[in-house]
């Protein structure tokens, strides 16, 4: 579970997003960052024993900077409003796909997938959905997975309005072959947040997200 704290910290740096306020309350961001990071690590610990590849992690290796990149933005507020991990093999900077945390009041979800990859990873992927396309069905399609996530994220901003060069409009995958990201979320109440059993959830989400994982990074390594 998380602190309360933690979560009012957020509420508190949304409403006062400038320098002044955060380097006066730097203390209790400190606190809200160190409580993050346990929960993060606890999982890592927990899911570690099912998924190999993530259980030597340490948790500062998969958390995100608070400070926002606003060089090229017309929002100028410095600070991301959230906590933010990515649980991959390599930490937050890798190219593989991997488990995802997002810690924002009214807007938290876990989940994953890989996230707008390079056009060599996305090719690969793509590739690996066309030629297994019965596994990758099977695995997105399962009793595990729909009542967990659903389906995968196909908003606008991830999804091509045709099929890439190189498919048929008709190929069976076709809806999936036009994505640009595959992820899945699942959504977090406020008061989830703050349960004995968000390690617990959190990791049943990602046991459920794993058979995904696996398939997406086969396609990469091979």
């Amino acid at each position: 579970m998380l602190q309360s704290s933690t979560i009012k910290f957020l509420k508190d740096l949304k409403k006062n997003n400038n320098k002044p306020w955060f380097d006066a309350h730097r203390t209790t961001y400190e606190a809200a960052k160190t409580d993050f990071g346990k929960f993060i690590q606890s999982v890592i610990d927990k899911h570690g024993k099912k998924d190999p590849s993530i259980k030597n992690l340490v948790a500062k290796d998969c958390l995100f900077r608070i400070n926002r990149d606003i060089r090229f933005s017309k929002d100028k507020t410095p600070y991301k409003t959230n906590f933010g991990a990515s649980i991959n093999k390599g930490g937050k900077k890798s190219l593989l796909a991997g488990y995802y945390f997002h810690l924002e009041p009214g807007a938290s979800f876990a989940g994953g997938g890989i996230w707008m990859p390079m056009p060599e990873e996305l090719k690969k992927i793509r590739q690996e959905v066309d030629y297994n396309f019965a596994i990758f069905k099977k695995i997105i399609g399962s009793k595990k997975f729909r009542p967990v996530y659903g389906e995968l994220d196909k908003s606008a901003e991830f999804l091509l309005s045709r099929v890439p060069k190189g498919y048929e409009p008709d190929n069976p995958a076709a809806d999936y072959l036009k994505l640009k990201s595959y992820i899945a979320m699942v959504q977090l109440k406020d008061t989830d947040l703050i349960s004995k059993d968000l390690v617990k959830k959190t990791v049943a989400a990602f046991e459920v997200l794993q058979p995904l994982i696996e398939f997406i990074n086969e396609a990469i390594s091979g």
